[in-house]
């Protein structure tokens, strides 16, 4: 059986704790929700396969329907992405990060 576990953190001083605890929950192949400025987000290991369907399958989301993936820099598009069309590669080189 899953559990959920909600931990209230303060956007403006979040606590490691908390933060220590959701990074450990991703590590581990597990789902952790949490607030944008417009909706919640549901976050995983994008490298992890099981995480990944989980993501699908928790949001009743079609396989045909790609999911986003942040990076923490540049760098990590290359590690990740297939290809980056020249049009991609402009772009990011005008507005990352924004």
């Amino acid at each position: 059986m899953r559990t959920t576990r909600v931990l209230r953190v303060n956007p403006h001083e979040p606590e490691r704790e908390a933060i220590a605890e959701a990074a450990e929950v991703i590590r581990a192949g597990g789902l952790v929700a949490f607030p944008t400025e417009t909706v919640y987000g549901l976050g995983a290991d994008a490298l992890n396969e099981r995480a990944v369907r989980r993501i699908f399958e928790v949001k009743g989301r079609p396989p045909d329907n790609p999911i986003i993936v942040h990076v923490a820099d540049k760098d990590s598009i290359y590690l990740l992405a297939a290809e980056v069309p020249p049009a991609a590669e402009e772009l990011i080189s005008r507005f990352w990060p924004g």
